[in-house]
């Protein structure tokens, strides 16, 4: 697919979210909000409940003699990714002072132990959002090209 194509067939499906207008949520062929532009877009999966973890998707297309070549980046929402450092930053903090000024190290051990779990579940629930927004985005791709066979 040209640049072109791949711009206007995400185009075709992504909205500039406005929550404030319940017009604009109904939209059932809408997959994605966010923006478009010449060669770069920002885009998240189209939710119906509140999801932490959603990947917000960087990308860039760029033109090649065949055709045209995506470039995806996918990233925590700016958010989601204070309340983990916060709370990453709350934990360690809690690990030194138990370690190191109380010398509670079953304490110590305790709060390191919930740091590493809190950043487990984290990127374990960010890769699952990541696949689900994938899926949806080779879809469209992959939908689109069927059609010229």
């Amino acid at each position: 697919m040209s640049q072109e194509e791949v711009l206007g067939q995400l185009r075709a499906v992504t909205r500039e979210a406005n929550f404030l207008d319940a017009r604009t949520q109904t939209l059932a062929d809408v997959k994605f909000n966010g923006l478009v532009g010449r060669q770069k877009f920002r885009i998240s999966r189209v939710i119906r409940r509140g999801e932490t973890f959603l990947p917000l998707i960087e990308g860039r297309v760029e033109k090649t003699p065949r055709g045209s070549i995506i470039f995806l980046a996918y990233r925590l929402f700016p958010v989601a990714l204070f309340f983990l450092i916060f709370w990453s930053v709350v934990l360690v903090s809690f690990a030194i002072f138990y370690g190191l000024a109380l010398e509670n190290w079953q304490n110590a051990m305790i709060c390191s132990l919930l740091a590493v779990v809190n950043y487990m579940l984290c990127v374990f629930f960010f890769h699952r959002q990541v696949k689900a927004s994938r899926a949806i985005f080779h879809q469209l791709i992959n939908f689109h090209l069927k059609g010229k066979d």
